[in-house]
C-alpha cells in the first residue's frame, strides 16, 4: 500500500512539474500563432502555425508578432527602426536616404501587371506622421504591400507591445520551413 501511494505520488509530482514547465516556457521563451490573413503573403500564408521566440530586441526585415489591439495580435516584418527615416520612391525601400533591397517582395513583384508592389510615400505621409521612427516604436509592413493593414494605417509600433520574433512555419507539415533573414 505505502509502495503505490509513492507512486502514485512521484507521478503526481512529475504531471505537476510538466504543467509548470509548459507555462514558463509558453510564458517566457516561445509561443505558438497562427497566422490568420493574406498580408505577408507568399512568405507567410493564411492559417500557417508559427513558433514566436520572446527573446532578443527585433532587427530590421525580422518578422514580429504585436499587439495591434487588446484581441488581435498582427504579423508584420520590421521595416524601420527607431530614429530611421523611412521612404518608397519607384517601389525601392530607403532607409536614412540609402536603398535596401528587399528580396522576400520578388515573387510577388514579377506576378504584378499595374504597377509598383509598394506605393511611394515618406513617413510623414502615413499615420506616424512624423520625420522618423518614434524613440520605443517601430514601423512594420506586410510583405503583401496591396493587402496590409500595417504602419502606414496604424502608425509606428511602441516596442512593448512585441510578443515576439517568428521565423519557424511548424504547420501544415508539407510547409514546415524556416523564414530566413
Amino acid at each position: 500500500m505505502v509502495k503505490k501511494r509513492n507512486e502514485l505520488w512521484e507521478w503526481t509530482k512529475a504531471f505537476l512539474i510538466a504543467i509548470l514547465l509548459v507555462f514558463v516556457i509558453r510564458a517566457f521563451l516561445f509561443t505558438p500563432i497562427e497566422v490568420k490573413g493574406a498580408s505577408m503573403e507568399p512568405t507567410l500564408h493564411n492559417e500557417e502555425r508559427m513558433f514566436v521566440t520572446k527573446v532578443g530586441e527585433p532587427k530590421r526585415f525580422d518578422i514580429v508578432v504585436f499587439h495591434a489591439t487588446e484581441q488581435k495580435d498582427y504579423i508584420k516584418r520590421v521595416i524601420g527602426l527607431p530614429g530611421d527615416r523611412v521612404e518608397y520612391k519607384n517601389d525601392v525601400l530607403y532607409i536614412n536616404g540609402k536603398p535596401y533591397e528587399e528580396p522576400y517582395l520578388d515573387e510577388m513583384k514579377k506576378q504584378l501587371l499595374d504597377g509598383p508592389l509598394t506605393g511611394s510615400f515618406t513617413l510623414e505621409e502615413t499615420a506616424v506622421g512624423a520625420k522618423v521612427v518614434p524613440e520605443g516604436h517601430i514601423f512594420v509592413m506586410g510583405d503583401n504591400r496591396r493587402n496590409s493593414k500595417d504602419s502606414r494605417h496604424i502608425g509606428a509600433v511602441p516596442i512593448d507591445k512585441i510578443v515576439g520574433k517568428t521565423k519557424v512555419v511548424f504547420y501544415p507539415l508539407k510547409d514546415m520551413k524556416i523564414i530566413g533573414d
